[in-house]
């Protein structure tokens, strides 16, 4: 298909010199006159829609720009079609669970265990298949809106149609083999679907790339200093006679090399300490010496020196992730900026140059997808510029307004004509009448926890409900009054507005059904008042149960204490942009839950079926039958995942090591170790980095951030990205035109 005209020319040629002025006035202001005038402009509109797409998304503008091109580019990237391949991305990890070895079991403990479902050979290929046949969409797609030369260039385009070529073969494989094959290759592929479609994941993978270096330094050093005790402990623990602590010591923790390397990694982690000292330590205590300073060393010194290399390597990782968005957004609006205001009519005649007329913008933004509360106020600050052609600047600053939040409006309340009226309004709809209620929430808590530690010796059958079951009456009445009160002080629909009263009236509503239903089936309470319990839990026990959910209205008091709302804002602040970091620790579970399977699945065995272990009442204190871990295992994905948090918590994982290296031979020890560096040595302290710095810009900037928000009853929120503007370098015009320049695909409308 021949490409229009108006898109022959490049966006910034050699003439333009990055002024921003188009090479000849002529032809701006020939835009809209002549044959074919509408359907240019209706291009040039198009195009500075998805330029500012780009930009509120912080997306890459190296697309084509083509009519066709940008209707399948905003399709790609509308709501359904993301949601579509969000979903499919879900739905092939899932698979996991349901496919051989199914996790569909009540309990992963093999002494308890029914045999899971097996499903028939062809229902979960057929969903795979239909998954992947989605990515192959995604992949032509992604490559045909870049173009092939920037396909070509693109590692992660390249790799993604490797992995689906793979999972393709290995799925014919598969069906061939009737799914008995031993082996599913593309079950270790999937996670990249879901690493592939993050871009700050790929941000992320590469900056931990970068850090090995200086991690691999740590671990060299951490390596060698367990190699130097190890030799150390082989020659002091080594004992002639047979019951000395001495000897005892050498024969459970220092037999041989392997088992004395493993007992002071374990050490290093502080999971076996003090079990590893006591018998040399009981016998003499200068032994002592021997483990602290192997544990003031490698603990306190070498991993906590790998956190801080972690530490310094993101330190800048948050501003570093705001300063390409920064860009990008920047980017974005100057490609916009450059085609609206190549169709200025006026030109060079206006005094103030060449601009972007508000009204074309206006009609630009129609096209834009916002949201419905946002469009209106970024049009209305645009009208405020009148007719006067937009600078450069200026088309920038509007785009701060995108950062911030609308907050809704709330009802007007309703308007009562009584005095008497308008007073019991004004009370009950003060901040002091929550206050109020969150003090009788407290009220109803201590009561029900009070009676809960006075009944805990006290039998079900020998205990008297009555004061409870009448406080609870009393409670719920209150909960009940507080609902109508502030349904009338604030109206319905001001009372739905906000969402801390939607939850508390569910719950009062809830809590009146259930009390209702009470005293429907056991009356009202009286000494001796005693509900029988029908089924798992009495109405009474759920009323209660339900009552504890009360106080959850203390979480409102937050937003009120500065100190407080600073860390909760963080949390959540942390929690967005975790997303990332969640998403590989995902990754990582999934690989290597899938890597443990194929290792150890049906290694662990019941004891009395053919097991290696002993039975439990022969087994030794703190082994993993003694301590009845049965349940930790690899047999399906669900099992697996838990074992392997288990031993990342690295709370008693020697006994994981002990047994899986008795159940299946000592080169187990090396996959569990493995795992240990990579979450426990590696994610963990990337986890700890960034919550540091994200916490410390916030406090930081805890100031900057109330000036920019204004007064609380302003009718905006100002997002992260706005915070942190004023320390981000702005790039420069000159950057900007260069990069602009160098778009494979961008052409400027004549």
């Amino acid at each position: 298909m021949e490409e229009p005209r108006e898109e022959s020319e490049p966006l910034l040629s050699r003439a333009r010199g990055g002024s921003g002025r188009p090479a000849g006035s002529a032809g701006s202001r020939g835009v809209r006159v002549g044959p074919g005038a509408a359907s240019r402009q209706d291009l040039c509109f198009d195009q500075a829609a998805v330029f500012i797409e780009d930009a509120i998304q912080y997306r890459s503008i190296n697309h084509r720009m083509d009519a066709r091109s940008m209707w399948l580019y905003r399709l790609y990237y509308s709501n359904t079609c993301q949601w579509t391949l969000s979903l499919t991305i879900f739905l092939i990890l899932l698979l996991a669970f349901i496919e051989t070895p199914s996790s569909l079991t009540s309990t992963a403990d093999v002494r308890f265990r029914s045999a899971p479902w097996d499903p028939p050979c062809g229902l979960t290929e057929s969903v795979e298949a239909l998954c992947l046949l989605v990515f192959v969409a995604d992949v032509s797609v992604k490559s045909y809106l870049v173009g092939w030369a920037q396909f070509r260039k693109n590692p992660w385009l390249l790799a993604y149609l490797a992995v689906l070529v793979v999972s393709f073969a290995d799925w014919i494989v598969s069906l061939s083999l009737l799914c008995q094959e031993p082996l599913r290759i593309r079950r270790l592929f999937r996670p990249f679907f879901l690493m592939q479609n993050s871009s700050m994941m790929k941000k992320t993978l590469k900056c931990i790339r970068s850090s090995l270096p200086e991690m691999a330094s740590v671990v060299l050093l951490l390596a060698l200093h367990l190699c130097v005790f190890t030799m150390l402990g082989m020659l002091l623990f080594t004992g002639e006679k047979q019951d000395d602590g001495q000897d005892r010591e050498r024969l459970t923790y220092f037999r041989n090399l392997p088992e004395a390397l493993t007992s002071l990694l374990v050490l290093l982690t502080t999971a076996n300490n003090p079990d590893v000292m006591t018998p040399a330590y009981s016998k003499n205590r200068a032994y002592a010496f021997f483990f602290i300073v192997f544990t003031l060393i490698g603990s306190l010194f070498l991993m906590n020196l790998l956190t801080a290399i972690i530490y310094n390597q993101f330190r800048g990782y948050l501003m570093k992730s705001f300063q390409t968005s920064l860009f990008r957004r920047r980017l974005g609006a100057r490609a916009a900026y450059e085609v609206l205001s190549s169709m200025s009519r006026r030109g060079e005649a206006h005094p103030r140059g060449v601009g972007v007329d508000p009204q074309d913008f206006l009609q630009v933004l129609q096209r834009v997808q916002l949201d419905s509360h946002q469009k209106p106020v970024i049009m209305e600050k645009v009208r405020s510029y009148g007719g006067d052609l937009l600078s450069a600047e200026e088309f920038q600053k509007l785009f701060n307004e995108f950062d911030k939040r609308v907050i809704k409006e709330r009802p007007p309340l309703p308007e009562y004509r009584s005095p008497f009226l308008r007073s019991a309004q004004f009370l009950f709809s003060h901040r002091y009448f929550d206050y109020l209620g969150n003090l009788i929430a407290l009220g109803n808590l201590v009561s029900i926890s009070v009676f809960l530690v006075f009944d805990a010796d006290v039998l079900p059958r020998d205990r008297d409900d009555f004061v409870l079951g009448i406080l609870n009456c009393v409670f719920i009445l209150y909960y009940v009054l507080e609902l109508l009160l502030k349904a009338f002080a604030l109206g319905l629909r001001g009372y739905l507005s906000y969402s801390s009263n939607v939850f508390d009236g569910l719950l009062t509503v809830v809590l009146l059904v259930l009390e209702i239903s009470t005293l429907a089936v056991y009356r009202f309470p009286h000494p001796g008042w005693k509900p029988e319990m029908l089924g798992l839990l009495s109405l009474w026990d759920m009323a209660r149960l339900v009552n504890m959910f009360i106080v959850f209205r203390f979480l409102r008091i937050i937003p009120s204490m500065k100190l407080m709302a600073l860390v909760a804002s963080t949390i959540l602040d942390l929690i967005k942009n975790m997303r990332a970091f969640g998403g590989i620790l995902v990754v990582v579970y999934y690989v290597f839950a899938i890597l443990g399977i194929s290792l150890f699945r049906g290694v662990v065995v019941a004891p009395g079926n053919g097991s290696l272990a002993p039975d439990n009442s022969s087994a030794p204190c703190g082994s993993f039958e003694q301590l009845e871990y049965w349940a930790n295992n690899f047999d399906d994905f669900a099992a697996a995942l838990i074992t392997l948090w288990n031993v990342m918590v690295v709370n008693n994982w020697q006994v994981f090591l002990d047994a899986y290296r008795r159940f299946s031979g000592p080169w187990s020890k090396m996959y569990f170790v493995l795992w240990w560096l990579v979450s426990s040595v590696i994610w963990v302290n990337l986890f700890l980095a960034l919550i540091l710095e994200n916490f410390l810009h916030k406090w930081d900037r805890r100031a900057h951030l109330q000036s920019l928000a204004g007064d609380p009853d302003t009718c905006c929120q100002v997002t992260v990205d706005l915070l942190f503007r004023d320390v981000l370098e702005e790039p420069t015009e000159d950057e900007l035109l260069e990069r602009l320049s160098c778009h494979p695909h961008l052409r400027l409308c004549r």
